[in-house]
């Protein structure tokens, strides 16, 4: 048996001996991909078991006030795209609208990003909360609306999103590779790196909050089976079979 949690090659599209290695086990495995994305991308058949997340951790909370608008959760690297989302929140000011975003995360890029946020006059608009993990990361994504993955490269899943839609957030992400998988109908999806795509939808679902009720509804349904317990009981399922 073989799971399979990223993509079989470099960050650049270029394959390498030990990825074609990979690609030759497949034939002779059970293959086990956690997006469909993933299982497209082996050569051999595959079923999906989609990842878990700690829902033991991250769950709504309704002692939180959910008074903030957006919130990015991820490395501060360009491939996360952090930078995307800064040119939507100045679009979306030019059309009159002002949410506030949280930077939640650390990397390289921040340094850039803080210029790009005062190039375009954002400043007031967005905080930079740092690292944030566990309980205090779930209590900071229940106090937000909206969660934006605005990923450049393709996601082979995306486990954040599965934090954000468990704490109440829709979510709004990169429609290639598996992040749509962990999206499902719990929020909208745009192509990679359309920034007026982007603007778009966040001027849709900030003038008409109604619609982010209607994606939280999805959101027991499409976590149910991400929970913990139940990814462990498709892979007993699985383990069980193949020693039968």
């Amino acid at each position: 048996m073989v799971t399979h949690q990223a993509w079989y090659c470099r960050t650049d599209g270029s394959i390498s001996w030990q990825d074609y290695l990979k690609y030759f086990v497949t034939h002779f495995a059970t293959n086990i991909s956690a997006s469909y994305a993933l299982a497209e991308h082996i050569p051999a058949p595959s079923m999906v078991i989609p990842n878990s997340y700690k829902d033991d951790i991250f769950y709504e909370m309704p002692e939180i006030p959910r008074n903030k608008e957006l919130v990015f959760l991820g490395r501060l690297v360009s491939t996360k795209g952090a930078d995307l989302l800064l040119e939507a929140l100045a679009n979306l000011k030019q059309m009159g609208l002002t949410p506030k975003l949280t930077i939640t995360g650390k990397g390289p890029e921040e340094p850039k990003l803080r210029q790009q946020m005062k190039n375009l006059d954002i400043v007031e608009q967005v905080d930079f909360a740092g690292v944030k993990v566990e309980k205090e990361l779930a209590k900071l994504l229940n106090a937000h609306k909206i969660m934006v993955v605005p990923s450049r490269w393709q996601e082979p899943f995306g486990i954040v999103a599965l934090e954000g839609i468990a704490c109440g957030c829709v979510v709004v992400g990169s429609e290639g590779g598996g992040l749509k998988d962990a999206i499902g109908l719990c929020g909208v999806t745009f192509p990679n790196g359309d920034v007026n795509a982007l603007t778009q939808i966040l001027f849709d679902l900030l003038t008409n909050p109604k619609k982010l009720h209607i994606y939280r509804k999805n959101a027991d349904f499409h976590l149910s089976r991400h929970k913990q317990a139940e990814v462990a009981k498709a892979y007993l399922q699985v383990i069980e079979a193949a020693l039968q």
